[in-house]
């Protein structure tokens, strides 16, 4: 029997198209015949749907068009019941659209990456893809992420950090405090968002104003970073779990300014061409398949970005690179597949840990592609570990066997 896989996708974020693109080349690459997928997207306004129109990439455009052609679904929240049931019943009534084996989720930012979803699907009992709730946190804030690795020897730049409330009552405090410990120019970040959203560079306490306000548009905790004059950055993915994993070959993202925009990874062109959402030889998975979407741009996201791959670094330099990469995957308790970006600071040669995705645009499948493991063995890998992890949680105690109150 083939494995149902519900493959999770859109969700409350700025990065839902991103998700979009990359659930449709996830779509396109599972085998099968060895997976029936289910598409669920979570709109921005958080109700959950499915659909086989979900397939159909150009039907993204329109929106509540999609919508009206799909079925608005829901868990029930009751551990180990994998049902997924349609919202439109009559009178209550519940019908099962589809029981879920596990879930592969592909998407990206708040309320999505950051571990909520992860700490829903883990109530639930349900096997899911990639990291669980710690390491998705901790991989998505950037400050967390910054001080754990600090603290466990993994080099980080200088940084400084402070809230939404403390900006809006003491702008001139915070200013100052930023210019005692960083010098300009730095880099001002929202601390849980992905995608390059609200990053902005400053060169002075004029442009460092502007770039806090952009960037407490989308967070409560505000990220300030030394930025390196000379830096060259580096992305390595890495796979597997904490006791086998392996590194990516690594590869250099070109940028058209100072820093990686939206704009360079989504926007760049090089996204020609046309595919399938879905797609496959054996007529696709149990909601539809086979459905062809024109070349959009962005359709390919990350995989479209331009770059340097294999990255041209000394043996040595690539070597300390992968190192760093692995030790912040395990360091986090990363599970399945991430990618973590880095720079070099070619004035010293000294190398950084920028930060990790722990659902990467595209789940860096170009980078494995060209390490020699094709799309559908990696999303194999990564499935099969989810079924192992569930099975390894299953061993642990919950219950001491007693009820204290009878006692």
């Amino acid at each position: 029997m083939k494995i149902t896989v519900g493959v999770l996708f859109g969700g409350r974020s700025v990065e839902n198209e991103i998700s979009v693109v990359t659930a449709s080349q996830v779509m396109e690459s599972m085998d099968k015949q060895k997976y029936e997928i289910v598409p669920i997207y979570i709109a921005k306004t958080g109700k959950w749907y499915t659909g086989a129109a979900l397939l159909e990439l150009e039907a993204y455009r329109d929106m509540p068009s999609l919508l009206k052609r799909c079925t608005e679904v829901y868990f029930k929240s009751v551990y180990g019941d994998f049902n997924l049931y349609s919202n439109t019943g009559l009178f209550g009534a519940q019908k099962v659209v589809a029981r879920i084996d596990t879930i592969l989720p592909t998407l990206h930012g708040t309320n999505c990456e950051d571990g909520t979803l992860q700490g829903v699907l883990s109530v639930l009992g349900i096997p899911y893809v990639g990291c669980n709730t710690f390491a998705s946190a901790n991989g998505m804030d950037k400050i967390s992420m910054k001080q754990i690795l600090r603290s466990s020897g993994i080099s980080v730049v200088d940084f400084h950090w402070f809230s939404d409330k403390e900006w809006d009552e003491r702008r001139e405090e915070v200013l100052d405090s930023i210019e005692k410990v960083l010098p300009y120019p730095v880099i001002v970040k929202p601390a849980n968002s992905g995608s390059s959203v609200g990053i902005s560079p400053a060169h002075s306490r004029e442009e460092l104003a502007e770039a806090i306000d952009n960037a407490a548009q989308f967070t409560t905790r505000i990220i300030v970073e030394r930025m390196l004059s000379k830096l060259k950055e580096v992305n390595c993915s890495v796979m597997g779990d904490y006791y086998h994993c392996e590194p990516s070959v690594c590869e250099v993202p070109l940028r058209s300014g100072e820093i990686l925009s939206y704009s360079d990874k989504y926007q760049s062109g090089g996204a020609k061409g046309s595919g399938k959402l879905g797609g496959a030889k054996s007529g696709g998975g149990k909601l539809g398949g086979g459905v062809k979407f024109a070349g959009t741009k962005g359709e390919q996201g990350m995989a479209s970005l331009k770059r340097e791959l294999p990255a041209k670094l000394p043996d040595t330099v690539t070597a300390l690179v992968k190192d760093y990469a692995v030790k912040t995957f395990k360091t986090l308790g990363c599970e399945g597949l991430a990618r973590i970006d880095l720079m070099i600071d070619e004035e010293d040669g000294r190398i950084y840990v920028n930060e990790i995705n722990t659902i990467p645009g595209s789940l860096s499948s170009y980078l494995w592609e060209y390490t020699g493991i094709p799309f559908t063995q990696v999303i194999d890998r990564l499935i099969d570990r989810s079924f192992a992890r569930a099975r390894e949680e299953s061993f642990k105690v919950v219950d001491f066997g007693g009820n204290i109150f009878a006692k």
